[in-house]
């Protein structure tokens, strides 16, 4: 997995702004010493891949003494475990992939309260009202597009526009991936329910490549199988990096609060009904030092979410970027989007 230049890690940013204003946050934490977990496990629902979080959680096992089990999946898929399970759950941590899965268990009130202190460093906009979750990293949906047969300027500042014939089998999706479906219930939120299922039709009408993760979408413009395809920010970037030298995929931001333009967080939660909290709550707090967000920008190039620590240099600062929405917690309506991604016939 490639890593950023140290020059890099070692700039400096100032406090993280968000929608045009600055964000009440608190200061970073200090390196305060890491606890002795020393016998401690830690049972972790993840819709974060083992690709990238499988080194992160041996990091943490190996600073802290604390074994660490996990259970990965699609972050909606777990959600709804999550639901099934109750306070059944062997889950002390729920490290999901965006808001609408963790505002899910949220809203069925199977989190405990996370510590204030602790949470406090990430901006409010990035974590629950009441909080029992938050925001660990930040991820912007884009369109990565070929810059071998698409320039800047056919590019629509809005994502609406794709459902114009002009796009017909020339677009790429994953209908499947947890920060689409946030994506569409954003756009259920923004739009309306009928605008919303007008424009997935719209979009399938188009004819869109199914693929199976973003990765494999945006490896699918770059052998020219589409032109565009609707992903998160980092995945260009991490297959250029890979490539080492030119990679005809770019990233498209559209307009401000467009639809297209959701500001989205990987987070993590704790049930209510988690044999060891206590364990769950540092690794909350772990997550949240300045090393471990300056490894997923190193990673991933993900926007931190904790003030002082440098984004990627290559993408526009999180606060030049407006959301349409300014309540992440509003995206807990996970089941009311799949049941419209199979109504149109976009999911099975």
């Amino acid at each position: 997995m490639v890593r950023r230049p140290a020059a890099v890690l070692a700039a400096t940013l100032g406090l993280v702004m968000i929608a045009g204003g600055v964000a009440a946050q608190s200061p970073a934490p200090s390196a305060a010493p890491l606890p002795d977990l020393t016998g401690r496990t830690l049972t972790i629902y993840s819709g974060r891949s083992e690709e990238l979080v499988g080194p992160l959680f041996e990091r943490f096992t190996a600073e802290t003494g604390a074994q660490v089990e996990v259970r990965y999946g699609e972050s909606a898929e777990l959600a709804s475990l999550l639901l099934e399970e109750g306070d059944r759950s062997p889950a002390d941590l729920f490290f999901a992939q965006d808001a609408g899965a963790l505002g899910a268990v949220a809203a069925a009130g199977l989190f405990a309260p996370l510590d204030g202190p602790t949470i406090a460093v990430v901006p409010a906009a990035y974590r629950a009202t009441d909080g029992t979750w938050t925001g660990i990293t930040g991820r912007v949906r884009v369109l990565a597009y070929s810059t071998e047969r698409v320039t800047p300027e056919e590019l629509p500042g809005t994502i609406v526009a794709f459902t114009d014939p002009t796009w017909k089998g020339r677009i790429g999706w994953v209908p499947t991936n947890a920060s689409f479906q946030a994506f569409v219930t954003e756009l259920r939120l923004v739009l309306g329910d009928d605008a919303a299922r007008a424009w997935l039709e719209g979009i399938l009408a188009n004819e869109p490549v199914v693929y199976e993760g973003n990765t494999q979408a945006v490896e699918g413009i770059a052998a020219g199988e589409v032109d565009v395809a609707f992903v998160n920010h980092y995945y260009a970037i991490r297959l250029a990096d890979e490539a080492g030298g030119e990679y005809p995929v770019a990233n498209h931001f559209f307009d401000a609060a467009d639809p297209g333009t959701l500001v989205n967080v990987a987070g993590a939660g704790i049930p209510a009904s988690a044999d060891d909290a206590d364990v769950a709550g540092a690794f909350v707090a772990w997550l949240l030092r300045p090393e471990i967000q300056a490894w997923f920008v190193g990673a991933e190039s993900e926007y931190p979410l904790v003030a002082g620590i440098p984004a990627d240099p290559r993408l526009p600062a999180i606060e030049t970027i407006r959301s349409p929405l300014d309540d992440l917690g509003r995206l807990a309506d996970l089941a009311g989007t799949i049941a419209l991604l199979q109504e149109v016939g976009a999911l099975d």
